[in-house]
């Protein structure tokens, strides 16, 4: 069973995989990010769609000849009331259309907005194609929804996604925090944004993503919004920024978007404005395939640089009275 390590790979790989496991599937990932999955992508997907769609495209043709299958949910919506980018719920066809000598596809439909009964369907539909033994299946379906939990327990705990899929300890800075907010398939592409973590870990720099906070935090924090945001990453998103405003115990925030984003160009501005009514520093990060890393250490320096003296300034102000 071919997964491709991009996109919501980040968020849900732990429960797709057990749930396979469980099967008797043998799951294979595709190779991590890197140039060559990067010129795949830009080969087979359409100029206009952002860069985790073009990496998207570039790990499921790295897959090719090395699976019976590939897994592509057409995912719809996670949560109820609620929706995720319209892209996802055309990639299996997308894929389809743009990729030659494609294994067969998995393409369960997932729809979560009106009711979560329906995943106990989606994933019987899709252990289907592995076994007819439905009691076996559902077996394996309440063992990935443990593992999920415990991926979930483990990430509100501070362990990052990428230190628990690469198996990886960052160094514990004691300088300043920064809080770096985005899709997280943005935040954890260490390609794509250029290791972007690692660049701030050698600049003695704590991280706390949305992922280190409680669900509850997040939800009372996006329920407090006038309207509610129906995109369920991007309530995160704010749930996140709401939360660091109240509590003010960050240096400053990051938001990664990927270019051409609707959804980014919208929380990001959205989110820029709630910090600067609360006086904490934001700085917006805009990633594509042509991202370089020479100049994001130069805009990082000066970001950091800027924390530094503000810090420093209100420590002196306070000394002073």
């Amino acid at each position: 069973m071919g997964i491709p390590r991009a996109l919501l790979y980040y968020e849900y790989y732990p429960l797709w995989k057990t749930f396979f496991e469980e099967l008797g599937a043998e799951v294979v990932l595709s190779a991590k990010t890197n140039k060559k999955i990067i010129e795949s992508g830009l080969t087979y997907c359409v100029n206009e769609a952002c860069l985790p769609v073009k990496i998207f495209h570039g790990a499921v043709s790295d897959l090719i000849g090395k699976v019976d299958c590939v897994f592509l949910p057409r995912i719809i919506s996670v949560a109820k009331r609620e929706y995720i980018c319209p892209k996802f719920s055309g990639l299996p066809d997308m894929i389809r259309s743009s990729l030659p000598n494609l294994p067969p596809v998995i393409d369960t439909e997932i729809k979560l907005r009106l009711s979560d009964k329906t995943l106990k369907e989606a994933f019987i539909y899709t252990g289907k194609f592995i076994t007819d033994n439905i009691a076996k299946i559902i077996k394996a379906y309440h063992k990935a929804l443990r593992a999920h939990g415990d991926f979930v327990a483990k990430t509100q705990k501070g362990v990052l996604p990428a230190q628990i899929f690469d198996g990886y300890r960052p160094p514990q800075p004691k300088g300043l925090k920064i809080a770096v907010v985005g899709h997280i398939y943005n935040l954890f592409d260490s390609y794509a944004n250029n290791n972007l973590f690692k660049r701030l870990y050698q600049n003695d720099i704590s991280v706390i993503t949305p992922e280190t906070l409680q669900t509850k935090i997040i939800d009372e924090s996006a329920d407090k919004l006038n309207k509610k945001l129906f995109w369920s990453f991007a309530r995160k998103i704010m749930g996140a920024v709401i939360h660091f405003t109240q509590t003010k115990d960050i240096d400053g925030v990051m938001y990664i978007m990927s270019f051409g984003c609707g959804i980014d160009s919208f929380i990001a501005d959205l989110c820029e404005r709630k910090l600067k009514r609360a006086n904490i520093p934001f700085y917006l990060l805009v990633i594509d395939e042509h991202s370089g890393e020479a100049g994001l250490d130069t805009r990082i320096e000066a970001f950091v640089d800027m924390l530094k003296r503000r810090k420093t300034n209100d420590s002196d102000l306070s000394a002073h009275g």
